[in-house]
Protein backbone atom coordinates (compact mmCIF):
# COMPACT_ATOMS: atom_id res chain seq x y z
CA UNK A 1 0.00 0.00 0.00
CA UNK A 2 3.25 2.35 -0.13
CA UNK A 3 1.24 4.30 -3.24
CA UNK A 4 -1.84 5.32 -0.53
CA UNK A 5 1.11 6.29 1.80
CA UNK A 6 2.46 8.80 -1.14
CA UNK A 7 -0.93 10.00 -1.96
CA UNK A 8 -3.65 9.84 1.06
CA UNK A 9 -2.78 12.35 3.61
CA UNK A 10 -1.14 10.44 6.84
CA UNK A 11 -3.08 12.10 9.41
CA UNK A 12 -6.63 11.42 7.99
CA UNK A 13 -9.06 8.35 8.91
CA UNK A 14 -6.90 7.46 11.38
CA UNK A 15 -9.19 8.08 15.01
CA UNK A 16 -12.41 7.05 14.49
CA UNK A 17 -14.18 9.60 17.04
CA UNK A 18 -12.03 13.15 15.61
CA UNK A 19 -10.59 14.01 11.94
CA UNK A 20 -7.27 15.14 11.75
CA UNK A 21 -8.61 18.63 11.89
CA UNK A 22 -9.82 17.81 15.55
CA UNK A 23 -13.47 17.67 14.75
CA UNK A 24 -15.99 15.16 16.08
CA UNK A 25 -16.75 12.29 13.40
CA UNK A 26 -19.58 11.72 11.69
CA UNK A 27 -20.98 8.27 12.76
CA UNK A 28 -23.91 6.58 11.24
CA UNK A 29 -26.81 4.62 13.58
CA UNK A 30 -28.13 1.59 11.84
CA UNK A 31 -31.66 2.99 11.23
CA UNK A 32 -33.77 1.43 8.57
CA UNK A 33 -32.04 -2.07 8.09
CA UNK A 34 -33.62 -2.78 3.79
CA UNK A 35 -30.08 -5.40 2.60
CA UNK A 36 -28.47 -7.84 4.68
CA UNK A 37 -25.23 -8.47 2.35
CA UNK A 38 -23.45 -12.28 1.91
CA UNK A 39 -20.14 -12.20 0.35
CA UNK A 40 -19.64 -15.46 -1.19
CA UNK A 41 -16.41 -15.82 -0.93
CA UNK A 42 -13.53 -13.84 -2.61
CA UNK A 43 -12.54 -16.06 -5.35
CA UNK A 44 -13.48 -14.91 -9.12
CA UNK A 45 -12.54 -16.33 -12.19
CA UNK A 46 -11.05 -13.26 -13.66
CA UNK A 47 -9.04 -10.58 -12.15
CA UNK A 48 -9.64 -7.06 -12.83
CA UNK A 49 -7.93 -3.83 -12.65
CA UNK A 50 -9.24 -2.01 -9.91
CA UNK A 51 -11.06 -4.72 -7.52
CA UNK A 52 -11.05 -2.70 -4.37
CA UNK A 53 -11.93 -6.43 -2.97
CA UNK A 54 -8.93 -8.07 -4.61
CA UNK A 55 -11.18 -11.00 -5.82
CA UNK A 56 -9.24 -13.12 -8.28
CA UNK A 57 -8.79 -17.07 -8.86
CA UNK A 58 -6.37 -17.42 -5.97
CA UNK A 59 -7.66 -14.77 -3.36
CA UNK A 60 -9.47 -16.87 -0.65
CA UNK A 61 -9.05 -14.73 2.16
CA UNK A 62 -12.63 -14.73 2.13
CA UNK A 63 -13.87 -18.20 1.70
CA UNK A 64 -17.34 -19.47 0.78
CA UNK A 65 -20.15 -19.51 2.85
CA UNK A 66 -23.09 -22.34 2.92
CA UNK A 67 -26.31 -22.69 2.93
CA UNK A 68 -26.47 -23.47 6.51
CA UNK A 69 -24.60 -20.36 7.13
CA UNK A 70 -27.13 -18.41 5.25
CA UNK A 71 -30.29 -19.94 6.79
CA UNK A 72 -28.68 -18.88 10.06
CA UNK A 73 -28.54 -15.13 9.83
CA UNK A 74 -31.86 -15.35 7.90
CA UNK A 75 -33.32 -17.05 11.29
CA UNK A 76 -31.44 -13.81 13.02
CA UNK A 77 -33.21 -11.32 11.07
CA UNK A 78 -36.55 -12.92 12.26
CA UNK A 79 -35.34 -13.44 15.56
CA UNK A 80 -34.25 -9.39 15.34
CA UNK A 81 -37.37 -8.11 13.87
CA UNK A 82 -35.01 -6.05 11.08
CA UNK A 83 -37.78 -5.60 8.48
CA UNK A 84 -34.91 -6.26 5.64
CA UNK A 85 -36.56 -6.40 1.86
CA UNK A 86 -33.99 -7.57 0.23
CA UNK A 87 -30.85 -10.36 0.26
CA UNK A 88 -27.82 -9.45 -1.69
CA UNK A 89 -25.13 -11.52 -2.92
CA UNK A 90 -21.73 -10.82 -4.07
CA UNK A 91 -17.94 -11.89 -4.26
CA UNK A 92 -15.72 -13.08 -5.58
CA UNK A 93 -17.83 -14.28 -8.32
CA UNK A 94 -20.79 -15.74 -6.38
CA UNK A 95 -21.35 -18.31 -8.99
CA UNK A 96 -17.94 -20.19 -8.06
CA UNK A 97 -19.70 -20.58 -4.71
CA UNK A 98 -21.41 -24.17 -5.00
CA UNK A 99 -23.85 -23.23 -2.85
CA UNK A 100 -25.10 -20.68 -4.59
CA UNK A 101 -28.18 -21.37 -5.89
CA UNK A 102 -29.12 -23.11 -2.52
CA UNK A 103 -28.42 -19.94 -1.05
CA UNK A 104 -30.68 -17.78 -2.86
CA UNK A 105 -33.33 -20.08 -2.61
CA UNK A 106 -33.53 -19.98 1.18
CA UNK A 107 -33.48 -16.24 1.03
CA UNK A 108 -36.66 -16.41 -1.66
CA UNK A 109 -38.40 -19.15 0.38
CA UNK A 110 -38.51 -16.89 3.51
CA UNK A 111 -40.25 -14.21 0.58
CA UNK A 112 -37.32 -11.86 0.27
CA UNK A 113 -36.07 -10.09 -2.75
CA UNK A 114 -33.15 -11.83 -3.64
CA UNK A 115 -30.05 -9.39 -5.79
CA UNK A 116 -27.00 -11.70 -7.27
CA UNK A 117 -23.98 -9.47 -8.29
CA UNK A 118 -22.02 -11.16 -11.12
CA UNK A 119 -19.89 -11.32 -14.30
CA UNK A 120 -22.42 -13.62 -16.11
CA UNK A 121 -19.43 -15.12 -17.22
CA UNK A 122 -18.84 -18.93 -17.37
CA UNK A 123 -19.28 -19.57 -13.64
CA UNK A 124 -22.62 -18.78 -14.39
CA UNK A 125 -23.28 -20.51 -17.36
CA UNK A 126 -22.17 -23.54 -16.17
CA UNK A 127 -25.23 -26.35 -16.71
CA UNK A 128 -25.82 -26.62 -12.97
CA UNK A 129 -26.07 -23.03 -11.94
CA UNK A 130 -28.09 -22.44 -15.54
CA UNK A 131 -30.71 -25.19 -14.19
CA UNK A 132 -30.89 -23.70 -10.53
CA UNK A 133 -31.60 -20.56 -12.33
CA UNK A 134 -34.01 -21.37 -14.50
CA UNK A 135 -35.66 -23.28 -11.61
CA UNK A 136 -35.57 -20.20 -9.46
CA UNK A 137 -37.30 -18.08 -12.14
CA UNK A 138 -40.04 -20.45 -12.29
CA UNK A 139 -40.39 -20.17 -8.46
CA UNK A 140 -39.58 -17.23 -7.67
CA UNK A 141 -39.51 -14.73 -10.87
CA UNK A 142 -40.91 -11.36 -9.22
CA UNK A 143 -38.58 -11.46 -6.64
CA UNK A 144 -35.03 -12.38 -8.07
CA UNK A 145 -32.52 -10.17 -10.24
CA UNK A 146 -28.67 -10.54 -10.99
CA UNK A 147 -27.09 -7.19 -11.51
CA UNK A 148 -24.39 -7.98 -14.56
CA UNK A 149 -21.40 -5.93 -14.00
CA UNK A 150 -20.46 -4.14 -17.23
CA UNK A 151 -18.16 -1.16 -16.17
CA UNK A 152 -18.71 0.34 -19.77
CA UNK A 153 -20.77 -0.37 -22.84
CA UNK A 154 -18.37 -0.33 -24.85
CA UNK A 155 -15.78 -3.48 -25.71
CA UNK A 156 -12.68 -1.23 -25.31
CA UNK A 157 -13.37 0.21 -22.05
CA UNK A 158 -14.55 -2.36 -19.98
CA UNK A 159 -12.01 -5.04 -21.28
CA UNK A 160 -9.21 -2.51 -20.21
CA UNK A 161 -10.69 -3.17 -16.79
CA UNK A 162 -11.36 -6.68 -17.06
CA UNK A 163 -9.23 -8.48 -19.41
CA UNK A 164 -9.36 -9.01 -23.44
CA UNK A 165 -12.63 -10.97 -24.77
CA UNK A 166 -14.67 -10.01 -21.13
CA UNK A 167 -16.90 -8.10 -22.48
CA UNK A 168 -18.24 -10.54 -25.03
CA UNK A 169 -18.60 -13.06 -22.97
CA UNK A 170 -20.22 -11.25 -20.61
CA UNK A 171 -22.87 -10.34 -22.79
CA UNK A 172 -22.91 -14.18 -24.09
CA UNK A 173 -24.77 -14.70 -20.51
CA UNK A 174 -26.37 -11.48 -20.80
CA UNK A 175 -28.20 -13.15 -23.58
CA UNK A 176 -28.89 -16.57 -22.14
CA UNK A 177 -30.63 -14.66 -18.89
CA UNK A 178 -32.71 -12.44 -21.40
CA UNK A 179 -33.54 -15.59 -23.39
CA UNK A 180 -34.40 -17.46 -19.94
CA UNK A 181 -36.76 -14.33 -19.23
CA UNK A 182 -34.28 -13.88 -16.08
CA UNK A 183 -34.33 -10.40 -14.48
CA UNK A 184 -31.05 -8.53 -15.03
CA UNK A 185 -30.03 -5.30 -14.42
CA UNK A 186 -26.10 -3.60 -14.72
CA UNK A 187 -23.58 -1.55 -12.75
CA UNK A 188 -21.70 0.42 -14.67
CA UNK A 189 -18.23 2.79 -13.54
CA UNK A 190 -17.71 6.49 -14.09
CA UNK A 191 -14.04 6.31 -14.05
CA UNK A 192 -13.06 7.09 -17.86
CA UNK A 193 -13.93 11.30 -17.81
CA UNK A 194 -17.57 10.22 -19.75
CA UNK A 195 -20.45 12.30 -18.34
CA UNK A 196 -23.45 10.07 -16.68
CA UNK A 197 -25.31 11.15 -19.54
CA UNK A 198 -23.28 10.08 -22.12
CA UNK A 199 -22.76 6.95 -20.21
CA UNK A 200 -26.68 6.39 -20.08
CA UNK A 201 -26.95 6.83 -23.89
CA UNK A 202 -24.29 4.47 -24.68
CA UNK A 203 -25.92 2.13 -22.41
CA UNK A 204 -29.27 2.33 -23.93
CA UNK A 205 -28.24 1.67 -27.08
CA UNK A 206 -26.49 -1.21 -26.20
CA UNK A 207 -29.86 -2.61 -24.64
CA UNK A 208 -31.56 -1.73 -27.47
CA UNK A 209 -29.44 -3.46 -30.27
CA UNK A 210 -29.26 -6.42 -27.63
CA UNK A 211 -32.94 -6.48 -27.37
CA UNK A 212 -32.03 -6.39 -23.06
CA UNK A 213 -35.18 -5.33 -21.02
CA UNK A 214 -33.35 -2.71 -18.88
CA UNK A 215 -33.97 0.87 -18.05
CA UNK A 216 -30.37 2.78 -18.96
CA UNK A 217 -32.07 6.11 -17.56
CA UNK A 218 -33.21 4.41 -14.00
CA UNK A 219 -30.68 4.70 -11.68
CA UNK A 220 -31.85 1.14 -10.09
CA UNK A 221 -31.44 -0.35 -13.45
CA UNK A 222 -28.21 0.81 -14.47
CA UNK A 223 -26.29 1.93 -11.81
CA UNK A 224 -22.96 4.25 -12.11
CA UNK A 225 -20.58 3.61 -9.15
CA UNK A 226 -18.16 6.71 -8.87
CA UNK A 227 -14.19 5.39 -8.53
CA UNK A 228 -12.77 4.08 -5.70
CA UNK A 229 -9.44 4.81 -4.59
CA UNK A 230 -8.60 4.45 -1.39
CA UNK A 231 -5.41 6.35 -1.89
CA UNK A 232 -6.80 9.38 -2.72
CA UNK A 233 -6.56 12.38 -0.83
CA UNK A 234 -10.38 12.94 -0.19
CA UNK A 235 -12.06 15.19 2.81
CA UNK A 236 -13.51 13.65 6.30
CA UNK A 237 -16.78 13.18 6.83
CA UNK A 238 -17.27 15.44 10.37
CA UNK A 239 -21.29 15.97 12.36
CA UNK A 240 -21.21 19.38 10.74
CA UNK A 241 -20.87 17.86 7.51
CA UNK A 242 -24.37 16.83 7.29
CA UNK A 243 -26.28 20.20 7.63
CA UNK A 244 -23.12 21.57 5.17
CA UNK A 245 -23.68 18.93 2.44
CA UNK A 246 -27.73 18.91 2.46
CA UNK A 247 -27.47 15.00 3.40
CA UNK A 248 -28.70 12.97 5.92
CA UNK A 249 -27.24 9.32 7.53
CA UNK A 250 -29.84 8.09 6.35
CA UNK A 251 -28.74 8.23 2.76
CA UNK A 252 -25.33 6.41 3.67
CA UNK A 253 -25.34 2.63 2.71
CA UNK A 254 -24.44 1.87 6.60
CA UNK A 255 -27.84 3.11 7.94
CA UNK A 256 -29.79 0.25 5.56
CA UNK A 257 -27.28 -2.81 5.44
CA UNK A 258 -24.62 -5.06 6.94
CA UNK A 259 -22.80 -8.01 5.26
CA UNK A 260 -22.03 -11.42 6.52
CA UNK A 261 -18.34 -12.63 5.26
CA UNK A 262 -16.77 -15.69 6.31
CA UNK A 263 -12.61 -15.29 6.85
CA UNK A 264 -9.90 -17.67 6.27
CA UNK A 265 -9.61 -20.11 8.85
CA UNK A 266 -12.38 -18.84 10.76
CA UNK A 267 -14.77 -20.85 12.55
CA UNK A 268 -18.15 -18.84 12.27
CA UNK A 269 -18.91 -15.84 9.82
CA UNK A 270 -18.49 -12.37 11.01
CA UNK A 271 -21.06 -9.28 10.31
CA UNK A 272 -19.12 -6.22 8.66
CA UNK A 273 -20.36 -2.51 8.24
CA UNK A 274 -20.91 -2.76 4.57
CA UNK A 275 -19.98 -4.20 1.20
CA UNK A 276 -17.06 -2.29 0.18
CA UNK A 277 -14.97 -2.62 4.09
CA UNK A 278 -14.46 -6.47 4.15
CA UNK A 279 -11.52 -7.27 5.46
CA UNK A 280 -10.30 -3.75 7.89
CA UNK A 281 -10.88 -5.10 11.64
CA UNK A 282 -12.32 -1.78 12.51
CA UNK A 283 -14.99 -2.38 10.78
CA UNK A 284 -16.37 -5.71 12.02
CA UNK A 285 -18.65 -5.15 14.17
CA UNK A 286 -19.10 -8.77 15.70
CA UNK A 287 -20.35 -12.37 14.58
CA UNK A 288 -24.13 -11.88 15.31
CA UNK A 289 -26.64 -9.13 14.02
CA UNK A 290 -27.39 -8.11 17.58
CA UNK A 291 -23.73 -7.33 18.04
CA UNK A 292 -23.70 -5.41 14.18
CA UNK A 293 -26.76 -2.37 15.47
CA UNK A 294 -23.94 -0.30 16.71
CA UNK A 295 -22.88 2.80 15.20
CA UNK A 296 -20.58 3.03 12.45
CA UNK A 297 -17.76 5.58 12.10
CA UNK A 298 -17.02 6.81 8.80
CA UNK A 299 -13.15 6.70 9.08
CA UNK A 300 -12.14 5.37 5.40
CA UNK A 301 -11.91 7.27 2.37
CA UNK A 302 -14.67 5.06 0.62
CA UNK A 303 -16.77 6.33 3.40
CA UNK A 304 -16.16 9.68 1.96
CA UNK A 305 -15.89 9.24 -1.65
CA UNK A 306 -18.00 6.58 -2.48
CA UNK A 307 -21.05 6.98 -0.10
CA UNK A 308 -21.37 10.51 1.44
CA UNK A 309 -19.65 12.52 -1.24
CA UNK A 310 -20.93 10.14 -4.41
CA UNK A 311 -24.44 9.21 -3.21
CA UNK A 312 -23.94 5.65 -4.24
CA UNK A 313 -25.40 2.84 -2.50
CA UNK A 314 -24.76 -1.78 -3.46
CA UNK A 315 -28.28 -2.28 -2.90
CA UNK A 316 -30.88 -1.93 -5.39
Amino acid sequence: MKDTVDRLDPAKFCDPSVTASGEPRATVALMNPETLWFNTGTLCNIECVSCYIESSPKNDALVYLTRAEVEDFLDQLEDRGWNVREIGFTGGEPFMNPDMIGMAEAALLRGYEVLILTNAMRPMMRKTMRVGLERLTADFSDRLTLRISLDHWSAEYHDLERGPGAFEKSLEGMRWLRDADIRMTVAGRTVWGEDEAAAREGYAALYEREGFRIDAYHPGETVLFPEMDAAMDVPEITTACWGILGKSPESVMCASSRMVVKRKGAARPAVVACTLLPYDPEFELGATLEEAERPVALNHPHCAKFCVLGGASCSA
